[in-house]
């Protein structure tokens, strides 16, 4: 709380109840409640009485036995001591402190509601005032009450993504009585004792489901993001007053977390948002698109620049000076503004596969033995283009030096043995010889060689964590990403002109407790440019748009119309460019030329742009793929059409001046009530259109 802050319970009877406005929801408590929050906005956001905070512990679980992380008997007693309200960073908070007289626990809450959209961000600390220590084995970041009975769960949907290496963000609803069938609850005078989960493994956080979603009734949607590199759970049951949502970072069963809080010690609970909408799945996707611009804006930059980078589908982590130089040339030709050295630089060529050496970043001098890497930055910033390099910060391989010269304590350790996956040992950077190491290798690669772009990757999953200093391996991992975020932090306080890139597989760690932090998301691995599109046009329902890093690899067998698709596909986001730019034709780099240049016209709407999908989000084997990216008075519409034949196609919803920018021509675009006609031509082909909205 700061000196300015207006105490909440001054507005308040001593004895009464409290309910307290913050933006679209509103908090309410009694001598006899906990903290809830709900929205009047939609039926779906909240039921007053739902215990806001749940907290288990090794000794005392749920005050009444089910499978959900719902009704803890901690989270029951918790009543509210003290509460405040502030004002700053664009946004409204309330601080909410409550406390269980039996366990000595308590809960301090701050919720924070930025301003110009309908998103509530739920931060908890718990802290131990007791004199004894507590074990907690699982805490509730945020338990949202919806509906009012079986009648409403019956109508609703949960909107959820699978995601996979090379197969991310595939978003399918699901009816919430599959999952939550109707069962006579008030017949039994019982809540139920079932749940239906989400929830993930290890540490890609986004490896087999996306930690955002949303249940929709009709125009009214209730949308969510956790922001944790660690476990997380979504967590779904019914009582006989409706549904519960409650939404969890590690847990004791499904991420081998516990965590033991000493007297006077504090954990802090994984943060979350939910976001409100009447205008359906869009409107709420929407407010996250808002809210996590607000995020970010508070820890990087806006610069946007185009990315080149030598990996996918060209160099493949074996670069040369032969072969870079060409490409530097090239990518400066087209337009790019930083070049990046993707994986590799620091491997001697004749090791062949350097997967187990990786770990102390240092150039292969037989790599480049004509001038060093030094020779191929230099080049990168004659042509007018930033340095980038490829890291994978994490890691080290069991061939390295550096896997001797660092202490076991550096690395994630389970049974008093270091971890290995996949040839690779982990560092743990709350250690501070892990942190050392990598300050050192950052701070070397900035000062010798002006790098001011760095790819961060993470292609190892360690599984469920560390035991070193840690009470059980998932509060490890959830230590060990925290202490990552904190470096990221602190390496661009030391470089404020270094722009980092999240990569992970693609997109195996994409949340935003990185993502808040980092300027750049790699979307996909994915190298077959035909599969591309449903990841790229997905991607924006829980990564912002100007962070959506598509690959764009043209090739010189490709078709003209093959060419534009792949560019298309890059011009969906981040305008993130590979392929032997060196072999194409003069009419390919021309393309490469115009694609880039209409990313630099559009980049500054695309930081603003709101997505929306006019044919739905894409099932992963649809034909047509469409997204639309809103942003004041201008929206891009991006259309894919991966079928073999030429297809006719509406796109609904759209007004407005409808003109065919990328490619220029090909396609028949006409005005239809209510939408737009597309006739395309045999493809694969994919067009970017601008639609002009007039006053």
């Amino acid at each position: 709380m700061t000196d300015t802050a207006l105490n909440i319970l001054d507005t308040a009877e001593p004895a009464g109840p409290a309910s307290v406005e913050l933006g679209a929801f509103t908090l309410t408590w009694s001598d006899d409640r906990p903290l809830s929050v709900h929205s009047e906005m939609s039926p779906l956001a909240g039921r007053p009485g739902t215990a806001l905070v749940e907290v288990f512990t090794a000794r005392e679980q749920r005050e009444r036995t089910s499978q959900a992380y719902y009704r803890s008997a901690v989270g029951a007693r918790l009543r509210v001591q003290d509460a405040a309200r502030e004002e700053s960073d664009g946004a409204e908070r309330a601080i909410v402190i409550q406390r269980d007289e039996t366990t000595g626990l308590e809960a301090r809450t701050t919720l924070t509601a930025p301003k110009g959209v309908d998103v509530l961000r739920v931060e908890t600390r718990i802290r131990n005032t007791s004199a004894e220590a507590v074990v907690l084995t699982a805490v509730g970041s945020a338990t949202i009450g919806f509906g009012r009975d079986a009648a409403d769960l019956e109508r609703m949907v949960l909107l959820a993504a699978r995601s996979e290496w090379l197969a991310e963000n595939r978003w399918q609803t699901t009816p919430l009585g599959e999952l939550l069938p109707a069962i006579a609850l008030p017949l039994h005078g019982q809540d139920g004792r079932g749940h239906a989960a989400l929830s993930s493994h290890g540490a890609w956080s986004s490896g087999e489901h996306v930690p955002v979603g949303a249940l929709i009734d009709g125009d009214h949607a209730l949308a969510w993001q956790i922001e944790s590199s660690a476990g997380w759970n979504v967590d779904l049951c019914q009582t006989a007053a409706g549904g519960v949502l409650t939404l969890t970072g590690p847990t004791d069963l499904e991420n081998h977390f516990a965590h033991l809080l000493l007297p006077g010690e504090s954990f802090d609970a994984v943060p979350v948002a939910v976001s409100v909408s009447r205008e359906g799945a869009e409107g709420a996707i929407g407010g996250l698109t808002g809210y996590r611009r607000w995020l970010r804006r508070r820890h990087t930059g806006q610069a946007l620049p185009v990315v080149y980078n030598d990996f996918m589908n060209t160099v493949m982590g074996q670069p040369t000076t032969e072969v870079l130089l060409p490409l530097i040339r090239e990518a400066a030709d087209a337009g790019c503004e930083v070049f990046c050295i993707d994986a590799g630089w620091f491997a001697d060529p004749d090791i062949g596969d350097w997967w187990a050496t990786v770990g102390e970043w240092r150039e292969s001098s037989a790599r480049f033995p004509d001038g060093g890497l030094r020779r191929i930055t230099q080049a990168i910033r004659k042509a007018g283009m930033r340095v980038g390099l490829w890291l994978e910060p994490e890691v080290v391989g069991i061939r390295s030096c550096a896997a001797e010269a660092l202490p076991d304590d550096a690395f994630f350790q389970r049974f008093g043995a270091r971890v290995r996956e996949h040839d690779r040992y982990h560092l743990d950077f709350r250690h501070p010889a892990a942190r050392a190491h990598l300050d050192a290798v950052v701070d070397q690669l900035v000062r010798d060689h002006g790098v001011s772009y760095l790819k961060l990757d993470y292609n190892i999953n360690p599984g469920a964590g560390t035991e070193w200093r840690a009470a059980a391996p998932g509060d490890g991992l959830l230590g060990h990403t925290r202490a990552f975020r904190d470096w990221l932090v602190a390496v661009q306080e030391r470089h404020p002109a270094l722009d980092i890139e999240n990569c992970s597989s693609g997109a195996m760690r994409a949340d935003y407790g990185l993502l808040a932090v980092t300027h750049l998301q790699s979307t996909s691995d994915q190298q077959d440019f035909r599969l591309y599109p449903p990841v790229a046009a997905s991607a924006p329902a829980s990564i912002l748009p100007e962070q959506c890093g598509n690959w764009a690899y043209p090739a010189a067998e490709m078709s003209v119309e093959e060419t534009a698709f792949t560019l298309v596909t890059g011009l969906s986001g981040r305008f993130y460019l590979s392929g032997f730019l060196d072999r194409l034709s003069e009419e390919q780099r021309s393309a490469v030329r115009t694609a880039v240049a209409l990313h630099k016209q559009h980049r500054e709407s695309l930081a603003d742009a709101v997505p929306f999908w006019p044919l739905g989000l894409p099932a992963w084997d649809a034909d047509v793929v469409c997204l639309g990216l809103r942003a004041s008075g201008r929206t891009l519409l991006v259309v894919w059409d991966r079928a073999d034949a030429a297809v006719e196609i509406v796109l609904p919803g759209i007004t407005g001046e409808v003109q065919q920018t990328f490619p220029a021509s090909g396609w028949a675009v006409s005005r239809v009530d209510g939408g737009v006609r597309l006739k395309t031509v045999p493809g694969p082909t994919a067009r970017v259109l601008t639609v002009e909205e007039h006053a």
